[in-house]
């Protein structure tokens, strides 16, 4: 259970490109600017879906109406920690960038090879965009984690800008990497309205949205369920297998330990319309995860009204939000118990109150959402104040 690639997943959804960029969405300008986005391979594989990855595809898609042109560059390697084809790779993308050219990095690329971002900062004009600091992934052995954390702190001191997924992600970054805390900013993921999911019965249905790595806390998620094994639920886990295949095989143990085959599924990645039933199923969306900058499967499932139950951590605190009322929209629970989490769920099947409540305010969180045209304005804003070739030839 040590393997060393990292978990970027925060949502396992496809966002589809037909569908509208924003209900904020601007004009197009005319005259666009150019920025290179350097992103891991298989970002636009729907067998890998990743929170990181559709942030990345969608952000792509709508920059260019805040006056920003993609080149896509996405290199093959397993990031952060690649082989030598892959350095080398990255090493050659970036050389034959022109002088001064506006390049944005996908941190799960950039943060692990100092020794091929750093010589380049003085040339190109480098932001980098941290999905989750590498240190953060609970699956690495402690070594590895400081390996990378301080490979990552000498990428993130070197280059123009860095932008973090949430106002609690920048915090970190500044307050960790002890950074300029003018050079990071803050481009928090959007999310795209959906039909109000119509549930199943309005409680007992159960949705966690994760991909299946150590960081998602599945495990907590089981145990949790089985101590209100009692209780009338079923519960579909959504998310990739392919990160950690000892941790997949340890879920199932223990699914099969507690007896319930019956009633709790991993049921792989989805995406697009699968995905879309899935949610529209669910009555309450469950994370557990031990750590999140942001957590966009929390605003998928409000984006349909789904109340949410989920860890206190990181940014997930930010994603459930409040409804313009001031109501909250989901409870939080510490992340090391799972007694805490079965008793808000007895709460949540024993107290129709709490559910009208709850219900209530993800309906207005939802109305409140910010679409995917506030982070791409923001992440504009960015590059607009990179330095440009002019300005470092001067």
């Amino acid at each position: 259970m040590n393997d060393v690639t990292i978990d970027r997943t925060t949502s396992l959804g496809f966002l589809p490109a037909q569908r509208a960029a924003s209900r904020n969405a601007e004009i197009i300008p005319m005259s666009l600017r150019t920025v290179h986005f350097v992103m891991p391979g298989g970002v636009d594989d729907p067998a890998t879906p990743s929170g990181g990855n559709a942030y990345d595809r969608r952000v792509s898609l709508d920059l260019p109406g805040f006056g920003w042109q993609v080149h896509k560059h996405a290199v093959d390697g397993e990031w952060p920690r690649p082989g030598t084809a892959a350095r080398a790779e990255l090493a050659r993308v970036l050389s034959e960038l022109p002088d001064g050219a506006a390049v944005l990095l996908d941190g799960i690329v950039a943060c692990g090879v100092p020794e091929i971002i750093v010589p380049e900062a003085d040339r190109l004009s480098l932001a980098v965009l941290v999905h989750l600091p590498l240190g953060d992934e609970t699956s690495l052995e402690a070594s590895v984690a400081a390996e990378l954390d301080a490979k990552e702190r000498t990428v993130l001191r070197a280059v123009s800008a860095v932008i973090g997924t949430s106002d609690w992600a920048v915090r970190r970054l500044v307050s960790h990497h002890g950074l300029a805390p003018d050079r990071v900013h803050v481009a928090t993921p959007g999310a795209d309205i959906a039909p109000l999911a119509s549930g199943t019965d309005g409680v007992s249905r159960l949705l966690c949205v994760a991909t299946l790595t150590p960081r998602k806390g599945q495990h907590r998620l089981i145990e949790a369920l089985a101590a209100a094994a009692d209780l009338p639920w079923t519960c579909e886990c959504v998310g990739g297998f392919g990160n950690d295949p000892e941790y997949v095989d340890h879920l199932r143990d223990l699914i099969k330990q507690y007896g319930l085959q019956d009633r709790l599924h991993l049921a792989g990645p989805r995406a697009g319309a699968a995905l879309d039933a899935t949610y529209a199923s669910a009555d309450l969306m469950v994370l557990m995860s031990y750590a999140e900058t942001y957590g966009m499967a929390v605003t998928e499932a409000l984006a349909r009204g789904i109340p949410v139950l989920a860890t206190d951590v990181g940014g997930l605190p930010e994603a459930v939000g409040r409804a313009p009322d001031g109501g909250v929209p989901g409870i939080l629970v510490p992340p090391e118990d799972p007694a805490a989490l079965a008793a808000e769920l007895r709460g949540w099947f024993g107290e129709a109150d709490v559910r009208r409540r709850l219900k209530a305010a993800a309906r207005g969180r939802r109305a409140a959402l910010d679409g995917w045209a506030t982070t791409a304005r923001s992440l504009a804003g960015v590059l607009t104040r990179l330095p440009s070739e002019s300005r470092r030839a001067a």
